[in-house]
C-alpha cells in the first residue's frame, strides 16, 4: 500500500541573497568530474533527474525559473525516454498544471515547496549539511555544493494560492496548480512549441 504524505507550500521564503550565485556549465562540469556515476551528485544532478541542469537539453541553471509548461514533455525529454532516463514529467488538463518527479536518492525528507512572488513555483532541498558552524544559508553560496533547486514559472491563469503538493512512498513528488475559475471551463490548451536556439533550452 503506497504512502502519500502533503508537504507544506510556502507562500513566504524570503531569504537574502538565495540563488545569487550562478551555476555555470563549465563549473557544472567540473563539479561532476569529482564523483563517478554511482555518487550522491550522479543521483541528484545526473540525466533525468528533475534538477539536472541538462533535463530541458541544453544546459540551464536549474535555480533561473523555467516556463515548464509552454512546452511539450514528449519534446523536451524524447531522447531520455527513449534511452529510459526519463524520472521527470509534466502535463495540463482543463482544470490544473501537474508536474510528476521523482527524488533522487537523498534529501527527500527535507524537501521544500514555495511560490515566489505568485509568479514561481520553487522545489529544493539539501543532499548534504553544511557543518553547524557555518551560520550562512546554503542557498547563498555554490548552493549545488549542498543541495538542488528546481524553479518553474508559472503560467498567467495558475492560482498559486491553492497549489497541493504530495509526495509518494518518499519518492514521488506530485505537484498540483489548479487553473483559475474563469480559465478552466475549456478543454485543456496543448502547446506543441519546440525550443529554439534563441531560448533558454
Amino acid at each position: 500500500m503506497s504512502c502519500r504524505k502533503q508537504l507544506e507550500v510556502r507562500s513566504e521564503d524570503r531569504i537574502p541573497q538565495k540563488w545569487s550565485v550562478p551555476l555555470k556549465e563549465e563549473t557544472f562540469d567540473n563539479f561532476m568530474s569529482k564523483g563517478s556515476p554511482t555518487t550522491t551528485v550522479h543521483k541528484v544532478f545526473g540525466a533525468g533527474s528533475l534538477f539536472s541542469p541538462l533535463l530541458f537539453g541544453k544546459f540551464f541553471d536549474p535555480s533561473d525559473a523555467f516556463p515548464l509548461w509552454e512546452f511539450e514533455s514528449e519534446i523536451l525529454l524524447s531522447s531520455l525516454r527513449d534511452s529510459g532516463q526519463s524520472t521527470a514529467d509534466w502535463f495540463e488538463t482543463d482544470k490544473e498544471y501537474v508536474l510528476k518527479a521523482e527524488l533522487p536518492g537523498v534529501g527527500k525528507h527535507n524537501i521544500q515547496v514555495a511560490v515566489e512572488n505568485g509568479k514561481v513555483v520553487e522545489i529544493s532541498g539539501q543532499w548534504r549539511q553544511r557543518k553547524e558552524s557555518d551560520a550562512k544559508d546554503w542557498r547563498n553560496g555554490h548552493w549545488w555544493e549542498f543541495g538542488y533547486a528546481r524553479r518553474l514559472e508559472l503560467p498567467e491563469n495558475a492560482d498559486w494560492r491553492k497549489i497541493e503538493a504530495n509526495i509518494d512512498d518518499d519518492i514521488f513528488l506530485e505537484i498540483k496548480i489548479p487553473k483559475n475559475a474563469t480559465e478552466n471551463s475549456g478543454s485543456p490548451q496543448r502547446n506543441n512549441v519546440a525550443p529554439k536556439d534563441s531560448e533558454h533550452v
